[in-house]
């Protein structure tokens, strides 16, 4: 059962990430840097002030393990850096399909090392549709393909990373959990030092926040809603779930970040596109039917 709330958790957090990329694009004047130290700095640091008091009991437990913390920070706050200033180059939609798509991938080569992951049947097959959906999605016609060459190019290599942070940061907090760390404070102190860390960036390209209430207004979302709650749904799912399957789940983010994106910001998603999103919905089924199974056993 807790495997099954979990999972929902993850879909959950999924939905309110694919928010990010449509709200990022209503404040134009905003840098990406600050977008994203913003939102995920702030949203960092309130999650470790919510699990203060988990924190501050299993300090000593957290500091015999500080390799992953410390992976961890790191990888946090590169990661939203990366991943926004991928959107801005090459559209909402690619921009978090290759963020988000390549993100299990890297989650289960890395947990391949650490024996936190086995292979299954099902979740193979479930992954071959969902990377497929990703290609789909990405090469689709879509307002995102007419830019720049060489913006498209930067804009996917910057995706590419964010997608191994993002890997990197989910199998890091994981690890720290499975050595008997609780969510709360595994969550609490890998964002809370990430968004230590993010600070600079947010006092050196921060500038415009104040120009217009729609910027206030969209930093605040993205720090509170996304980011704030949308990793405390992530970190219960991560408890119940290997980080390999919650990443898999994620997979949902670019479904809704494609769709918000064409409803609002007038990206174009071709028939390959809407393909795409069917074949990462059929892996969304199929992992999750893969972990609840697991959950059975």
């Amino acid at each position: 059962m807790n495997r099954s709330y979990g999972v929902i958790a993850v879909i959950l957090a999924s939905i309110l990430w694919g928010t990010t990329g449509t709200a990022a694009t209503l404040a134009p004047s905003l840098s990406p840097l600050f977008i994203g130290s913003f939102a995920m700095g702030v949203g960092g640091l309130l999650q470790s002030i919510f699990a203060l008091s988990n924190i501050f009991k299993e300090r000593r437990l957290i500091a015999n393990h500080l390799v992953f913390l410390l992976i961890g920070s790191i990888a946090v706050s590169l990661y939203p850096l990366a991943f926004y200033s991928s959107m801005r180059l090459s559209g909402v939609t690619v921009g978090t399909v290759v963020s988000i798509g390549t993100a299990p991938i890297l989650s289960a080569i890395i947990e391949y090392r650490s024996k936190d992951f086995h292979i299954t049947k099902q979740w193979v097959i479930g992954a071959a549709f969902g990377i497929l959906g990703i290609m789909l999605l990405c090469f689709s016609e879509n307002s995102a393909t007419s830019t720049q060459y060489s913006h498209l190019a930067i804009g996917i290599l910057l995706g590419l990373i964010a997608g191994f942070t993002y890997a990197l940061y989910s199998w890091s907090a994981r690890q720290m959990m499975l050595k008997g760390i609780s969510s709360k404070a595994a969550m609490g102190t890998t964002f809370g030092c990430g968004g230590l860390l993010l600070i600079p960036v947010m006092i050196l390209v921060g500038s415009q926040l104040f120009d217009s209430l729609i910027n206030i207004t969209i930093s605040l979302y993205m720090a509170l809603i996304p980011m704030f709650i949308g990793y405390l749904c992530y970190g219960y799912g991560l408890s119940t779930i290997s980080s390999s399957t919650a990443t898999t789940i994620t997979l949902l983010e670019p479904v809704i970040a494609a769709i918000l994106a064409m409803l609002i910001v007038g990206e174009y998603l071709s028939f390959l596109g809407w393909l795409g999103v069917i074949f990462i919905f059929i892996c969304l089924v199929l992992v999750t039917l893969s972990t609840l199974s697991k959950a059975s056993v």
